[in-house]
């Protein structure tokens, strides 16, 4: 059966895809990079917010178009928009074949079985991941599922369910696995890092799970991505400082800086102590790059708490922010409130924010040029450095092609474009050997929905 898998949202849904890769062909499919000529498509759903909602509908029915024009067999609709409104959309697009939330993910393999769309077990591959596209020595790592956190705009843990960390041994044979398969940089995600282990008995925290990546792998850039500030510890500052190959980079959320907004927000920190954390973490690790991410339009927010978020960005001079505006999400506290800014206000704000953190980008960017810096090559010409995060930081230009995966010392000479970089490469840094080692004992093949528990 040749199959297609459509990855919608985050970084973590591509985890997701990649562990049911490896199931489907164990069983005998074949992965197909074009949907039109695949059998049986997979669609991994988002349900975050309505931008991607729509996305993950309009994929989903696509899809279902192409069965009923003949050229896929069957259609399946996975993950977390499924799991929040599975009846309402088994009824309204009654050509996919199969409907499974996140939370019933063990059983897509027995089901495809069951409907004779992939066959019996045919090979058995050395773990739990198979790579499912894009750039194939930059990969992502799962440390952690669901979420303990109460914030009021958001449905994750509606989705996800309750916090649980993956046991140490699981997640450093799954790194070993992923550099065993290639990997040049390997990202950290959850939707806390920094909670990783609070739910263990064996005393493992974030620090040390870096530090047996560094111990029991060689994988040159391990990044951090999404922590909460209230969890960033001195420890992992710490750690962070101290190993070379963890790259000096927080991905750390404020929502916003008025208290008032975080309150009603039910954010853990407020604006003196998010102040005062990013002064020490900055003291704590130098060269430290900050992204964070804000929310424009949440109900109650007045021009004046707008006007606090606009100068603490102004103040706190983050490297980037994401930013996008807040909508209702069903089943979350925040619902419950009038969505009371209109939508172009929100808009406004947006465009607002978005035109000062450019600026306060530029004005970062630019200091760093004339720095010598390795930087990781993409493609060809385009690299990024350790302060451009995998598809959302933009991207380096190289002054000449390099080897894909390769790491370059360079010299940064420009800030193109608000977001890009340009570097004079000096060096094609040696690629080490691949290791010898194989993973200290075999990766369970595990379903996605059990896998580290």
């Amino acid at each position: 059966m040749r199959v297609a898998l459509i990855t919608l949202g985050c970084d973590k849904n591509t985890v997701d895809s990649e562990r049911y890769l490896a199931q489907l062909i164990d069983h005998g499919a074949e992965q197909v990079a074009d949907a039109a000529d695949a059998e049986l498509i997979i669609v991994n759903t988002c349900g975050f917010i309505d931008a991607a909602k729509a996305e993950s509908i309009d994929a989903i029915v696509q899809a279902g178009r192409m069965k009923s024009d003949g050229s896929a067999t069957a259609v399946v609709a996975v993950g977390c928009m499924v799991e929040r409104h599975k009846a309402e959309l088994a009824e309204a697009i009654p050509e996919v074949d199969l409907f499974l939330g996140a939370s019933e993910m063990e059983q897509l393999v027995p089901q495809l079985r069951e409907r004779g769309l992939i066959g019996d077990p045919v090979t058995q591959h050395p773990g739990v991941r198979m790579y499912a596209g894009g750039t194939p020595h930059v990969r992502y790592l799962k440390i952690s599922e669901g979420c303990d956190h109460g914030c009021a705009f958001c449905a994750i843990p509606l989705m996800r369910g309750k916090h649980r960390s993956f046991a140490l041994d699981d997640v450093v044979r799954e790194a070993q696995l992923l550099e065993l398969q290639g990997a040049r940089e390997v990202n950290l995600v959850a939707q806390d890092l920094a909670h990783y282990g609070r739910d263990r008995r064996d005393n493992v925290r974030l620090p040390e799970l870096l530090e047996a990546l560094v111990k029991e792998t060689s994988i040159p850039w391990i990044r951090n991505m999404y922590l909460y500030s209230a969890g960033i510890t001195p420890r992992l500052l710490e750690v962070i400082a101290n190993e070379p190959r963890i790259v000096r980079y927080l991905d750390m959320p404020i929502q916003h800086a008025s208290d008032r907004v975080l309150e009603r927000m039910r954010r853990p920190e407020r604006e003196k102590t998010i102040r005062e954390k990013v002064a020490r973490f900055r003291d704590a690790v130098p060269e430290l790059a900050i992204r964070t991410t804000c929310i424009v339009g949440f109900p109650g927010e007045t021009a004046d708490d707008f006007r606090k978020l606009l100068d603490f960005l102004e103040e706190m001079q983050f490297e980037r922010v994401g930013a996008f505006t807040y909508s209702p999400q069903e089943g979350t506290r925040a619902a419950t409130l009038v969505d009371d800014v209109p939508d172009d206000l929100k808009r406004e704000r947006l465009e607002r924010l978005t035109e000062l953190q450019r600026s306060v980008t530029a004005e970062r960017y630019e200091a760093r040029i004339g720095q010598r810096v390795r930087a990781l090559v993409e493609q060809g010409n385009r690299a990024r450095l350790p302060w451009q995060a995998d598809d959302i930081d933009g991207i380096t230009r190289l002054s000449a092609d390099a080897p894909d995966g390769a790491f370059v010392e360079v010299e940064v000479t420009d800030v193109v474009e608000d977001y890009d970089f340009s570097a004079r490469v000096l060096e094609v840094l040696p690629v080490p050997a691949a290791p010898v080692r194989r993973p200290s004992r075999a990766l369970p093949m595990a379903s996605v929905g059990s896998f580290g528990r």
